[in-house]
């Protein structure tokens, strides 16, 4: 079994590669086109008409022995999300760049990554067949630009024309051994000795073995077009990229990695087992305090197409039906190490979604609820103050496929305001805050100090005790902490404050209490909603007197642009309140790099092939935060019950006005 994904900037020729592999293995008869919107792996209506990858989708097919589940992954940047949670689930993947535009922003994106988390990887050059291919050029790109670590398989011939074709080295290719020996010291030693003292069957199996260590990565060239090079690029995944590890009597060890709904509204779930078996009628539990789901249905996926299983075993990819509870990034059994971590920067940018017919909104946050069940990083915003629900976005494009997702799945017709940057706030200082049960104006039957302190970037909301915890029942501390993390969501300017120690330094609480021969009353006992009412209040006083800044979102940029250009650029980007760090001129080619606030990047892109006569080339992505400059604040709408304002905030909450 080998789980294998495919990842190219937009337009390398992905899907049309995934539609040629499929052919020349025999799952299909008739090769699709993305034009035509045929294609096995672009299903959605959307996909077909924009001839873009949104969803990413599985197909298998056999090489020999082998199944191969392929996972066709998105190309455009706004999509990455997507990329990232395919990630986590493969044993390989295949790189496919462009012999026409070469190595675009994208790719070094992927190529960081899949180097990073160290996933066995071949590239695949596209398009030799295409006009303006320069194949040699692109394999000197590829080494400047992503790694030097690479092994070219073989050479295209009559590149530019219909007849290219990738024509394999006739024994090992050229330098194998000093690549390879870079990693082996017992090559090395060949190497200095005599290099032909080194067999072939040798070299072979240890180029096998570095790249399946993520170490060197084989480069082949070839057309999804035409065919040329595919039967070499089949026969290099079966050769030299690594099956599937997995423990089939091991404990229960899955992720779920996509979910989307079927036809009649039900939730299907993908999930790559790692290790153990998972069976029909088995029951999961994802989250503490939520019931048990029964997995009702299995579907593997075998010669191209999903069929029904008793059970899942390690190693395979599966679809499951019956867990109505599931969500993205879930662990089916035990977690995998670090299977909360993401590889790609958050998104950064928000935009309100608004139905056209007002009597939309209840259709619209359900909808949306929908979608971000299948795209975590959408992450909804509910203000019930106004109405109206954001959604965060990495890009204009996403903006563009969420509206018309509405239309064609759920018949919503939106529009959005204007994107907006996601700024976050910092502490500037340490503050305290505290409210004594029955005392000084509080309603609450509940005591409650709180500290707030500055914490590293990066760091995360700590929660610490200064009280013993054994001072008030359990329950009481879980209700303050809890508060305490939604509370941060909202900080003095709205937004969120990601890092920072809370500390209790108080607590108190009235002990159960009735009257003579009655039942438990409220009114004289504290319970859970006392802490959950005034916790916000303590906690919002302790960040006034700490003091908070706004932070916005940093792009790291790197620009590639015609030397002769520049003097156009360098105003634009100081208008756009970009930061240039370096420049460095490669004879025609200038390349500048540095920072670009989030809120700018989209315009950067319009503006860029007007300066560049359409030859400028950028690559931006989230860096850091930065203190906004001085001036106006911005400040973000609340959407709970503002403890800013103590009166407010009470009388919204208790429905009573407090003088």
């Amino acid at each position: 079994m080998l789980n294998l994904g495919i990842l190219a900037h937009i337009d390398a020729g992905k899907t049309s590669l995934t539609e040629r592999l499929l052919h020349a293995v025999g799952v299909i008869d008739e090769i699709g086109s993305v034009d035509d919107g045929s294609t096995q792996t672009d299903s959605l209506a959307l996909e077909q008409q924009r001839g873009i990858t949104i969803k990413s989708a599985v197909v298998s097919f056999e090489i020999d022995d082998v199944t191969v589940n392929l996972i066709d992954t998105p190309g455009h940047p706004d999509f990455i999300a997507e990329v990232e949670r395919v990630l986590g689930v493969l044993d390989g993947a295949v790189l496919v760049v462009s012999a026409v535009e070469g190595v675009q922003a994208q790719t070094r994106v992927l190529m960081r990554t899949l180097q990073r988390l160290r996933i066995p990887t071949l590239i695949f050059v596209n398009k030799i067949d295409r006009r303006g291919a320069r194949p040699e050029e692109v394999l000197r790109n590829i080494s400047a630009r992503l790694t030097p670590a690479i092994v070219p398989m073989g050479e295209a011939d009559e590149a530019g024309s219909r007849v290219a074709r990738f024509t394999p080295y006739d024994g090992h290719p050229p330098r194998l051994l000093e690549r390879l020996a870079e990693h082996d010291d017992g090559l090395l030693a060949a190497y200095v000795d005599d290099e032909a003292t080194v067999p072939y069957d040798r070299l072979r199996t240890e180029l096998a073995a570095q790249t399946g260590r993520a170490l060197v990565h084989p480069v082949f060239f070839g057309s999804a077009v035409t065919g040329a090079g595919i039967g070499e690029l089949i026969a290099g995944v079966r050769q030299l990229l690594p099956c599937a590890e997995g423990d089939a009597d091991g404990p229960l060890s899955g992720t779920v990695f996509k979910v989307e709904r079927g036809a009649a509204g039900e939730k299907i779930a993908y999930v790559r087992m790692f290790s153990g078996a998972l069976r029909t009628r088995d029951r999961l539990t994802f989250r503490d305090g939520e019931p048990e789901s029964k997995v009702t249905a299995i579907d593997v996926f075998e010669r191209g197409s999903a069929v029904r299983a008793a059970a899942v075993a390690a190693g395979r990819i599966a679809r499951l039906r019956g867990l109505a509870d599931v969500r993205i990034g879930d662990a089916v059994g035990v977690p995998r190490k670090g299977a909360d971590e993401h590889h790609f920067a958050p998104p950064t940018l928000e935009t309100v979604v608004v139905p056209v017919r007002s009597r939309d909104k209840g259709a619209l946050h359900t909808a949306l609820t929908q979608l971000a069940e299948q795209d975590p990083l959408i992450n909804l915003r509910h203000d019930g103050i106004r109405q109206e629900i954001s959604v965060s976005l990495y890009g204009e494009v996403q903006k563009e496929v969420i509206q018309a997702t509405l239309a064609d799945a759920f018949g919503l017709d939106v529009t959005f305001r204007e994107t907006t940057p996601l700024c976050v706030e910092r502490l500037t200082g340490s503050g305290a805050g505290v409210e004594f049960n029955k005392k000084d104006g509080n309603p609450f039957l509940a005591t409650v100090g709180l500290r707030v302190d500055p914490a590293p970037v990066g760091s995360g909301v700590e929660f610490r005790l200064e009280v013993e915890l054994g001072s008030m029942p359990y329950a009481f501390f879980k209700a303050v902490e809890d508060t305490v993390r939604e509370t941060l969501t909202q900080g003095i300017h709205g937004w969120q404050i990601p890092d920072c120690t809370v500390t209790m330094t108080h607590s108190g609480y009235s002990p159960r209490q009735s009257h003579a021969h009655q039942r438990f009353d409220k009114s004289m006992s504290s319970t859970g909603a006392d802490f959950r009412g005034v916790t916000p209040l303590v906690l919002t006083a302790a960040l006034l007197r700490a003091g908070t800044r706004v932070y916005e979102p940093l792009h790291r940029f790197r620009l590639d642009v015609p030397a002769d250009t520049l003097g156009a650029i360098l105003p634009v980007l100081a208008k756009l309140r970009a930061v240039p760090r370096s420049t460095n001129t490669r004879g025609p080619v200038t390349v500048l790099e540095g920072w670009v606030p989030a809120a700018q990047v989209h315009r950067l892109e319009q503006r860029l092939p007007g300066l560049t006569r359409g030859e400028g080339e950028l690559e931006s992505v989230f860096d850091h935060y930065a203190p906004v400059a001085p001036g106006v604040v911005p400040e973000r709408p609340r959407t709970d019950h503002n403890p800013l304002d103590r009166r407010e905030y009470l009388l919204n909450l208790s429905r009573r006005v407090v003088t």
